[in-house]
Order: structure tokens, then sequence, then C-alpha cells
């Protein structure tokens, strides 16, 4: 099932629903309220293409981790980590699919980082990881934008991945789906520069979340950022990049002048 938050094209109140059928027969069916405590569909349904796509989730917190692919972290250098690398990303650093960021004033070197996003649908503390799969509403792509200069520079994350417009998501939550073996691809103006597999991840969804959740309470809607594959690199203004995710779709975000 896919779950997305759309409004009017013209303009409207933000909404749930349930994205039924592809291509010029898709649309949107309205839920009553937010869907983590049952899909309530009502008789409400619009053509896809008569609806704007937000950020399928308003989190209160998106919850990264930094280094889980080996390959990644040695295409800059880095160790693989013993122990998980996390950082949180703020609610503000959320923008929908097809979202216009502005390239930040502060950087020189704005990159991309196509990754799975685990989507949480019941309040989560605590949880071993076999018992993970009882908390997820779903999955979503995710962009983890970064400053690196700025990260590299200041030696702790915040800064460097959490300014405004830096967590892309979207296009939906697919709530069926296996994460453990899912074709990842980027894209940088229509040429490919990653080319992944969650496979690869060093911790798998279960690990992630369970790692967190004996740290902090995930509420429903939260987010938690698997990784990234290789081959991330520098955008520039102008820049168009799109992550596909196989069974979820893609979201594309553009880099507007700064």
């Amino acid at each position: 099932m896919r779950i997305a938050r759309y409004s009017p094209a013209g303009g409207g109140p933000a909404s749930y629903g349930v994205v039924e059928g592809d291509g010029d027969a898709a649309a949107v069916v309205r839920l009553q309220g937010a869907p983590y405590d049952g899909v309530r569909t009502t008789e409400e349904r619009t053509p896809l293409t008569e609806v704007s796509l937000l950020a399928p989730v308003e989190p209160s917190k998106v919850v990264a981790f930094g280094r889980n692919y080996a390959e990644h972290a040695k295409e800059l250098g880095n160790e693989v980590p013993e122990i998980p690398i996390v950082f949180l990303k703020p609610s503000t650093s959320v923008v929908g699919p097809d979202a216009q960021v502005t390239y930040p004033r502060l950087t020189k070197d704005l990159h991309f980082e196509g990754e799975l996003a685990v989507v949480i649908g019941r309040t989560c503390s605590a949880v071993a990881p076999e018992d993970v799969d009882g908390y997820v509403f779903g999955y979503t792509v995710a962009n983890d934008l970064t400053m690196r200069d700025i990260q590299k520079s200041e030696g702790q994350w915040t800064r460097g991945k959490g300014f405004d417009g830096a967590c892309p998501l979207g296009p939906w939550v697919e709530t069926e789906l296996d994460p453990s073996a899912l074709p990842l691809r980027s894209t940088v103006n229509g040429e490919v520069r990653q080319d992944g597999t969650t496979a690869d991840m060093l911790r798998d969804v279960g690990a992630c979340v369970s790692w967190i959740s004996q740290a902090m309470t995930l509420l429903p809607g939260d987010v938690v950022l698997t990784g990234t594959p290789a081959g991330v690199g520098s955008l520039q203004r102008g820049d168009e990049v799109s992550v596909t995710i196989d069974g979820i779709g893609t979201l594309t975000t553009r880099i507007a002048g700064g």
C-alpha cells in the first residue's frame, strides 16, 4: 500500500491518502486523519495529476546512520565504524518530492546521498532487533543532502546535515516491502552516480531501529535513515538529483541558486 501526503494542486489543507493505480490512471483516496492508527478511507478520490505531493510524513525527528555501507566509508577516506555513527536531522530539514532546495550559502561542496528511509508506525522504545518489524509503518526514499566541507570542518554533523531542505523524502510510504535487498540508484541530470543495494548495509533495518530505540523513543511518523551506498558527489546550482529505490519509487530534488 502506498501512503502519500498531499494537498490540492491549487493549494489547500494537507491530507493523507492511499495511492491507487499507475500512470495516467493513478489516483489518491483521501484518508480520515493520519494512517498510523489504521487506514480509514473516505469516498474522496482525486487523480494524482491534480494534487501536489508533500513529504509523506511529518516526523518529530529524523535519526540517521553514517557510514553504514563499507564502500561509502572508503570513498571518503573513512574507516568502517565499530560503533554505529548516529546523527539527527531536524524536522525543519524535511521537504517533499519535486522540492526545490536552495544551495546553502555556508557551503562550497553540497553532496547528495540516496538512502532508504524507515518510517515508524508505533511508539518504539528499547525494542529488540527481531521485533522491529512490528513497529515499522513502511519505507520511503530519502536524500541526505550534506554540506560536506562544513561536516568535515566542524567534527560533528548537525549543521552540515541539518540545514533547511537537507532531508527530501518521498514520493510516498510503501507499507508492504522487504527492505533487505532493494536496488538503489541516484542520478544527477540523468547520469547515474550511485548504483547499489540495501543488501550491502553493514547494519540492517532491524539493527538500526533497535540501536536508536535503546537511547530514545521513536514516535509514529519518525524517520530512520539507513545510510548511503558508494557514489556520492557534489551538486551544482541548477542540478536535478533523483533517487530511485525499487519497490518504492523516485524522489527528485532540484538545486536552486543561493
